[in-house]
């Protein structure tokens, strides 16, 4: 049966239409794919290792291990980088992995350049093959982002609360994939989206955790066992009726999780108009006064015709 191809801005769009917000953890790098070419360029050392004598052979082994080596580091470095960009609150990477996988590419071209005789030329490889990886990808983050006034206890408390989450997410949307219908795929990644919006709000507040534990843990996993559930019955029977109550179920978690997301931040909007208010009050105390508001201009003159003498004889300026 054909199905009439719709979009989020067809004119008879449906809330389904929507397409998922991406997550930062499905961002790439636009550097990553450099490492893959970096890494078939280092073929050459591994095919003609088998033409050297036992030395050369495992120099020229050694060399292409280390630039794989190298250029994994890099990637995962590059990946760490591209998730730390994409939040707004982020801790630096426990360890700069482009750093040693520089410092691994650089001593890889040193050892794979390196003949008897020749140390010196080698060494100048191998700095410049660092040096030159440092040009092409970057530093990594070393430093923290966002993190002023929040408590490094609570912000690990709520990377685990949020990774457990997007553990019952992940099952959910590996579940419904067993029903084989693309609608019902989309219907869940839309209330993942969701959900991840709420995740992305504790993350950027982590004294929140508390208000949310229930929503990332108790109604998350309840969603997550119903909907194993309904895709084991609806792969085999196709009951319309299921099918109704799972999106009505669907479509009420939805609702709480944005009605809480919204909620939050009006309380943090309360607060700050809490604090500025308190703020004027100590001000006034002080002593200070606000500057009063700028009396209105005075309105400019009507508008009309320009004539020809307007233009031939001067007015005179108008004394006040």
């Amino acid at each position: 049966m054909a199905k009439r191809y719709t979009g989020p801005h067809s004119p008879q769009a449906r809330p389904d239409d929507r397409r998922p917000l991406p997550r930062p953890r499905d961002l790439r790098h636009p550097l990553e794919s450099r490492t893959r070419w970096i890494t078939l360029m280092g073929i050459p050392f591994l095919l003609s290792a088998f033409w050297q004598g036992p030395l050369g052979l495992a120099a020229h082994l050694a060399a292409f291990g280390g630039l794989a080596l190298g250029m994994a580091l890099t990637r995962e470095g590059l990946r760490a980088e591209a998730a730390y960009d994409a939040r707004a609150v982020a801790r630096r990477p426990a360890w700069p992995r482009k750093l040693f996988g520089g410092i691994l590419t650089g001593v890889a071209l040193g050892v794979g350049s390196w003949v008897p005789g020749a140390e010196l030329g080698a060494t100048v490889i191998g700095v410049a093959g660092g040096v030159l990886h440092w040009l092409a990808f970057g530093p990594d983050p070393m430093r923290d982002k966002g993190m002023e006034g929040i408590d490094s206890v609570q912000q690990d408390r709520a990377h685990r609360i949020i990774a457990e989450g997007e553990a019952h997410l992940k099952a959910m949307q590996d579940a419904i994939l067993r029903t084989g219908d693309r609608r019902l795929d989309s219907r869940v990644a839309m209330f993942a989206a969701t959900a991840r919006d709420l995740f992305q709000r504790i993350e950027q507040d982590p004294g929140d955790i508390a208000a949310t534990r229930r929503y990332m843990g108790v109604y998350l996993q309840g969603a997550r066992d119903a909907t194993v559930k309904f895709a084991d019955l609806y792969a085999q029977t196709r009951d319309p009726r299921a099918r109704q109550d799972y999106e009505t179920l669907l479509g009420d978690l939805e609702s709480q999780f944005a009605a809480r997301t919204r909620k939050l931040v009006e309380g943090d909007r309360a607060d700050l108009d809490i604090e500025i208010s308190v703020l004027r009050d100590r001000l006034a105390r002080e002593g200070v006064r606000p500057p009063a508001p700028a009396e209105p201009s005075e309105p400019a003159e009507l508008e009309r015709p320009m004539t020809l003498d307007d233009l031939l004889i001067p007015r005179e300026p108008t004394r006040r």
